[in-house]
């Protein structure tokens, strides 16, 4: 019978090998049989702002300050050409979240200090606690707070005030009548001191290092005055062009001085050292800084002439690290801020949650806040949950985007594509942008559907589900083929016929 052992061993492992490899095939392609639920997507792209409010509550917006202590929205403000039966001219003050109005400033002293509705153009700076130094047509000085319906001011003599800017001490102001440097007392508006430059009409005041930036945007100069002394420290020559100027502004935190020329801002350390620049195809009117971030806001406002090449009718909100000039934030795109009806101003909330975008050309106050887009969820397969426990499928109509979303075509330095965002509801007391996000062209993403939740433990646990009903297969071979060695043992023994 030696000759049939062979045959019967050959049975036995064969049984035995293919059970095996069964086992090993489950073990091997359990991880990939059952791929886990898919995570959300998340939005592309990266941080940027987005519209929350546009407020109509002031007029022709021509300046905005937000006082550090009191936290309250000043606006300087002009009276809008399409509204024949009221006069929105004067000095408002908003509650920043909503946009509604706290007090309107409406009675200003005139050159004789007859009082009457007149124009803010410009802000100069934030008084202790709460309240701003203010100018107004065509030489006024102002003063006023919260709550005043009536402002102190008085009228500086000489040429037409071009620029304003805080003094050297309490009860002072700097301004410029043309290339006269002056400082001003607030009260009488009495000249103490003056300074008489080559040329230029605006500067900016960097009140820790007691240093003032004037500029000659047609002379292309831009020189630096030491404040106690009110003399020309240091000159230096700007980039060549055409002459046109948009602002100047100094980084509190760095000493660096911003300026807008053309298409372009350039900026000089405190030092006068050139640090670079950067460009658009708009033109830069507005810039801000946040101490709290160390980042620089910049406004680049559409030229507004459709004959021009480039020209779409829609400004630029950009973010930059003010050290290095990095571009930090996706631009925003600020759909119909042009030039052609003002200068536009900003403010930005200290931490930069909050950045506030004034439009002349259309009467309104945007209120934009950070938007960080959500991250991808984790794996279910790396963290499972309890059997008793399963995870909860997400409601669809959570993740649903809601259709309307604006879009625009980025502009000014680093453009880009900004992130899909949901819309927010505009707060009471402004006008509603239902779905508006004013970040770029991106649409909404899709509608992310529930995600499947996962079998108790995960998929390796199904994998070892798989593996021991396997296994009992492979054990149940096995017991059938040592029956079978034992049959042919049997037979092998027997001597009578079968």
């Amino acid at each position: 019978m030696k000759p049939h052992a062979p045959r019967v061993t050959g049975a036995l492992v064969f049984t035995t090998a293919t059970a095996a490899a069964l086992i090993v095939a489950a073990t091997a392609g359990g991880a990939g049989a059952e791929p886990a639920a898919p995570s959300p997507q998340a939005a592309p792209g990266g941080v940027t702002y987005r519209e929350a409010g546009r407020f109509t509550t002031a007029g022709k917006p021509r300046d905005l300050l937000l006082h550090p202590e009191s936290k309250n929205l000043y606006v300087g403000s002009d009276d809008l050409a399409d509204t024949a039966d009221v006069n929105e001219a004067g000095l408002y003050v908003l509650n920043p979240a909503d946009g509604s109005v706290r007090s309107t400033v409406t009675r200003i002293p005139g050159p004789t200090g007859a009082l009457g509705r007149r124009a803010v153009t410009r802000i100069g700076a934030a008084l202790p606690g709460d309240g701003v130094v203010f100018g107004y047509p065509l030489r006024g000085i102002g003063t006023a707070k919260t709550g005043d319906e009536t402002a102190a001011g008085a009228w500086v003599a000489g040429a037409t005030v071009t620029d304003l800017g805080p003094g050297t001490g309490p009860g002072t102001a700097l301004v410029a009548q043309g290339p006269v440097l002056a400082e001003v007392d607030l009260a009488t508006a009495a000249v103490r001191r003056s300074l008489t430059l080559e040329g230029g009409d605006s500067f900016a005041v960097d009140t820790a290092r007691k240093t003032a930036w004037f500029t000659d945007f047609v002379n292309r100069r831009l020189y630096k005055v030491d404040t106690e002394r009110l003399a020309v420290v240091a000159t230096v020559e700007l980039p060549a062009g055409e002459g046109f100027g948009g602002f100047t502004e100094v980084d509190p935190q760095t000493g660096a001085v911003w300026v807008g020329l053309d298409d372009s801002v350039v900026v000089y350390a405190a030092t006068g050292t050139r640090l670079g620049a950067l460009s658009g195809k708009d033109l830069p009117r507005a810039a801000r800084f946040d101490s709290a971030t160390g980042q620089a806001f910049v406004v680049w406002q559409d030229a507004g002439d459709p004959s021009l090449p480039g020209s779409d009718n829609d400004g630029t909100l950009t973010v930059h690290r003010s050290a290095d000039l990095t571009e930090l934030v996706r631009p925003v795109v600020l759909p119909g801020n042009q030039v052609q009806l003002g200068v536009a101003s900003l403010a930005v909330q200290p931490g930069a949650e909050v950045v506030l975008v004034s439009s002349p050309a259309q009467g309104t106050i945007t209120r934009l806040e950070r938007f960080v887009p959500p991250g991808p969820s984790p794996d279910p397969s790396s963290h499972p949950s309890p059997p008793s426990s399963p995870a909860p499928s997400p409601d669809p109509s959570a993740s649903a985007p809601s259709p309307g979303s604006s879009a625009g075509t980025p502009t000014g330095p680093g453009s880009a594509t900004s992130p899909a965002a949901s819309p927010v509801p505009a707060p009471a007391g402004s006008t509603a942008v239902p779905g508006a996000v004013v970040a770029g062209t991106g649409g909404q993403p899709p509608a992310a559907g529930p995600a499947p939740a996962p079998a108790p433990h995960g998929s390796l646990a199904s994998t070892g589900t798989t593996v021991l009903s396997l296994a009992g297969t492979a054990a149940a071979l096995t017991l059938a083929g040592w029956a079978l060695i034992r049959f042919r043992a049997g037979r092998s023994g027997r001597t009578g016929p079968g």
